[in-house]
């Protein structure tokens, strides 16, 4: 399969990366490569072959949720621990700040 430049350039867009021409010319076919190499897998008879999710044998393992009674002075403490606080609540830095309205 062979990549136009547009297809590559597209591609870069995703990955929001710029290219330089060299670049693009270089990735064109580098990648047509690769999808022409993955493109042999079409050519091999998998008519009989059952599907493979899981090749290790492991299961999720589940536990029930259960409710825990951690007493009264729980909040006390996990907040008695923080370096700031504000009432009954824990004070972090902003994550998000308001931009400058102009």
């Amino acid at each position: 399969m062979k990549l136009t430049k547009l297809e590559v350039e597209k591609i870069a867009g995703l990955a929001k990366i710029d290219l330089t021409d060299a670049e693009k010319k270089r990735f064109q076919k580098e990648l047509s490569s690769i999808l022409t190499y993955i493109g042999k897998l079409n050519e091999v008879d998998t008519k009989d072959v059952e599907p493979t999710y899981q090749v290790t044998g492991l299961r999720d393992v589940w536990r029930e949720d259960a409710e825990i009674d951690c007493g009264k002075n729980v909040r006390e403490g996990i907040l008695s621990n923080m370096p700031e606080r504000q009432n009954n609540y824990l004070k972090v830095p902003a994550v998000f700040k308001e931009r400058n309205k102009k």
